[in-house]
């Protein structure tokens, strides 16, 4: 089973996601593939990165990574949390220099949805739905609000479950 949370900016998207894999995997243990980046100096950063992983159970594996393909591959029978597609996508497109030409992308994302398609454990997917607002002012903010557009569009193709979140309420897509 394989389930897509989108939602805006503290929507409750990530906390929506961590009760889909419990109520999935209920005491089991849960690789949760982390794709924040560091930001040393940060510390609003830090303290929102300690909250996340204060809510997580004490049970589950945190991963950080960004070659998410890769550590789908590396063990297919844990259940799996990814949180977020947005974050990772924007260091796909800074590894690429996508910026300008978001085609140059492509390859990883490509990866990535061959990975979900292949996964046959539990997996949960968490990431931002930034279509839903003002067109952005430049040409970087606006390949990214279409990159993470066509990426959900993707993921969400191939999998069972799709959840909006907005404001707190899981409204489900399919």
């Amino acid at each position: 089973m394989r389930c897509l949370v989108l939602g805006g900016a503290r929507s409750g998207k990530s906390g929506h996601g961590e009760q889909v894999i419990n109520e999935w995997a209920p005491r089991q243990p849960v690789r949760y593939i982390a794709t924040a980046p560091d930001r040393p100096g940060d510390e609003e950063w830090a303290e929102r990165v300690r909250a996340h992983q204060q809510r997580r159970p004490a049970h589950w594996k945190t991963v950080r990574t960004d070659d998410l393909a890769a550590e789908l591959d590396r063990d297919t029978s844990l259940p799996t949390m990814i949180d977020d597609l947005g974050m990772w996508l924007a260091a796909m497109m800074d590894q690429a220099g996508a910026w300008t030409d978001s085609s140059r992308a492509s390859a990883p994302v490509d990866r990535l949805v061959d990975a979900v398609v292949r996964y046959p454990g539990p997996l949960v997917i968490v990431t931002p739905e930034v279509g839903m607002g003002i067109v952005p002012e430049t040409r970087s903010g606006r390949a990214f609000r279409d990159e993470i557009g066509v990426l959900n569009a993707r993921i969400a193709e191939e999998c069972e479950k799709v959840v909006l979140v907005v404001a707190g309420i899981p409204l489900s897509l399919k």
